[in-house]
């Protein structure tokens, strides 16, 4: 049988950039992937002149950005886009993260035909709510939402989009950032990975038109891996995605693995992640 092509899909304020270390792991391994950009991600993503150094923060604060608009319908139709392509030259296997597992359950709600398998890396699957209303439920308690408040620039509501100045020198902002998606790395992990972060995200993360469907999502073979150590998408919201994905289809539940480490230590030390992607390969292809 082909080779199934690893899709990865990068979570809120990053992009393919992310995906790099593992990408040549699975590589080293014998396995294809593609990282994709999203729209108004990567290359594609907006840099102002405000953003560098010296910063001008005020400019920073009203500088319009190539994602204002983007939606999550957007999204989806990029990514199907490089499924149909991916496809073409065999099995797909969609792996998510974070926040982009919320179009990769778009996408696979509206062609389940192009994924033979789809992992989500400790990302959003919402099924019972939508999910800015889960940020309201006890699994997200622990969350600390000042991390990105605390460096957020401008008005998203005027501004169309969320923009965080992840460049800053704030000592506080620059800790919370760290306890919320690497407290187990290094300062030069940490500072590496923060500057492939990109200021500016978009605002939909959908309705519970976008939560997973039975009839589509559903009968795609699928797989969670939990990050023991999350301090974003904690380990109690991953458990409860998984139990609300595998109520929703009791025949098809989650193949479930799980990791150490924080929201971006598997992205920083690849090794295990890439193990656990070449076995799902290796069932697929049996």
């Amino acid at each position: 049988m082909q080779q199934p092509t690893f899709v990865l899909v990068h979570g809120a304020f990053a992009n393919s950039f992310s995906f790099a270390p593992l990408q040549a792991e699975l590589g080293l391994l014998g396995h294809r992937s593609v990282a994709v950009d999203l729209p108004g991600h990567g290359f594609r993503a907006t840099y102002s002149r405000a953003y560098q150094a010296p910063q001008d923060l005020e400019a920073l604060a009203t500088t319009p950005g190539s994602i204002k608009g983007v939606t999550l319908a957007d999204n989806a139709a990029h990514l199907i886009g490089i499924l149909e392509r991916a496809r073409r030259n065999g099995p797909v296997i969609l792996v998510s993260h974070s926040r982009g597992g919320v179009t990769a359950t778009a996408a696979a709600n509206a062609r389940p035909d192009l994924i033979d398998r789809i992992v989500y890396v400790s990302a959003w699957c919402p099924v019972d709510l939508d999910v800015s209303d889960y940020y309201a439920e006890p699994e997200m308690a622990t969350v600390d939402a000042g991390s990105l408040a605390a460096a957020m620039a401008g008005n998203p509501a005027e501004l169309g989009l969320l923009r965080v100045n992840f460049r800053t020198a704030d000592p506080d902002a620059l800790a919370a950032f760290k306890a919320a998606f690497l407290a187990d790395g290094t300062d030069e992990e940490f500072l590496t990975f923060l500057n492939t972060f990109q200021p500016d995200e978009n605002l939909d993360v959908g309705t519970s038109a976008d939560r997973a469907q039975a009839a589509t999502w559903g009968r795609i073979p699928k797989t969670y891996v939990r990050l023991a150590d999350d301090a974003s998408l904690p380990l109690a919201l991953q458990d409860r995605l998984i139990r609300e994905g595998n109520a929703l289809t009791p025949d098809n539940p989650y193949d479930v693995h799980t990791l150490e480490g924080s929201h971006l230590k598997w992205l920083v030390a690849p090794a295990a992640a890439a193990r656990v992607l070449g076995e799902l390969a290796a069932t697929r292809t049996q």
